[in-house]
């Protein structure tokens, strides 16, 4: 992996956990704020809308940068699907609850696409992770939902937290699981720097 040390992006996200995990990799980088609807579509499936929505996020920090500073616009979007359906965030606890019920015992997926926009072309690769639940008591359920973590989580909960304790086994990326996968970000980073 070489990417130049003076290579500059922007990462349209307001995800503390994207910015950590660039910071980690050595990437120079400035946040843009950009309104994506992501909503899902009817019959969608879940690996092509975690792209669709990945590239919308990227094409939209691209559309708003002056024009004369048009670096790489890094965009991202994570999704936890279990058997097919796609576990956005929680609505409320609830629905967090209920995320975590289904969660609970069983193998889920959780898809990560990373997007980059530059002037020549966008840019697109797709991680797949397998995350293990272990069986979860109410008393798990409601010690987790009093912590709030799991808010505005993708699932209902956050993989670098304390939901750590509730995973029995994870098969693929760590970082993607967390919301940013650095084995496929630094790939594209090393194409667009050298083509």
């Amino acid at each position: 992996m070489n990417f130049p040390a003076n290579l500059t992006i922007y990462l349209a996200s307001n995800s503390p956990r994207r910015r950590e995990l660039l910071t980690q990799i050595g990437v120079n980088f400035s946040v843009l704020s950009v309104d994506v609807d992501e909503s899902r579509f009817d019959n969608e499936a879940a690996a092509d809308y975690v792209q669709r929505v990945a590239i919308a996020k990227a094409q939209a920090g691209w559309d708003s940068v002056n024009q004369a500073d048009k670096k790489p616009v890094l965009g991202s979007d994570t999704s936890v699907v279990l058997a097919g359906d796609v576990l956005g965030k929680p609505s409320n606890d609830d629905h967090a609850r209920e995320m975590l019920q289904r969660l609970s015992g069983q193998r889920h997926q959780v898809m990560t696409a990373v997007a980059i926009v530059t002037a020549e072309k966008t840019w697109l690769e797709l991680n797949t992770s397998n995350v293990t639940f272990a069986k979860l008591t109410e008393q798990d359920i409601d010690w987790y939902l009093s912590t709030k973590e799991g808010v505005d989580k993708a699932g209902g909960y956050a993989v670098q937290g304390l939901a750590a304790l509730f995973i029995d086994k994870i098969e693929g990326s760590y970082s993607a699981i967390m919301g940013l996968p650095l084995r496929e970000t630094g790939l594209l980073l090393t194409r667009i720097s050298y083509e």
